[in-house]
Parts: C-alpha cells; structure tokens; sequence
C-alpha cells in the first residue's frame, strides 16, 4: 500500500471517529433532553392530581376546624350559662346572709367586674 493510500486511510479512520464522537455526544444529549421532557410531561400530567389531593386534605382540615369550632362555641355557651347561675346562687346567698345580718365578704375584683359589666 503506498503511503497516500495509509495517510488516507488514518484520516478517514479519524474523521469517521471523530463523526462517531459527535454522533455519540448528540445521542447523549437528545436522551437527556428527551428525559427532561419526559418528567416534565410526567409533573404536567400529574398537576391535574395533586391540585385534586390538596383540595380533598384542605377540605379534610377545614371540616375538622369547623367540627372542633362549633364544639368549642357549644362549651362557650354552656359554661357562660354555668357562670350566670352560678352569679345568681351567690346573688342569692349573699341576700340571705344579709337578711340575716351578716355581711358577706367583699368578691374577688374579677367578680366585681362581672356583675358590674356582665362580661
């Protein structure tokens, strides 16, 4: 073989490596690309559920507060009856007492504050 037909040879040899190279690199990178739409395809699909999941948990959430609420105002109201029967039952005792003569001693200053304001 003479040596043009070698130094042909090599470069072609080299250029096809070199192509190959290059073609490996861009089949790299189009997998990658094509991963990265993949997922983000996979997220856009998946939206839609999430969105559906975070309602129903919001919901779920909201519900439970609501129920815990309204037995929170249940109590409010029952203890502030037991509070205004229980201002009455002292109201009341403290008229027998001085009917009698005694003079009952003077109430806490928070008592005093309720029965001057009711609050």
């Amino acid at each position: 073989m003479n040596t043009a037909a070698v130094v042909v040879t090599i470069v072609g040899s080299m250029l096809t490596l070199t192509g190959v190279a290059f073609t490996a690199r861009a089949t790299t990178r189009a997998a990658q690309a094509t991963a990265r739409a993949n997922t983000a395809a996979a997220q856009a699909a998946a939206e839609p559920n999430q969105r559906a999941e975070d309602r129903a948990a919001f919901e779920a959430i909201k519900n439970e507060l609501r129920t815990e609420l309204n037995a929170t105002r249940d109590e409010v109201k029952g203890l502030r009856g037991l509070v205004r029967s229980f201002a009455w039952y002292v109201g009341e005792l403290t008229s027998q007492m001085r009917s009698h003569g005694i003079e009952p001693p003077a109430p806490p200053s928070r008592v005093d504050e309720y029965n001057r304001t009711g609050v």
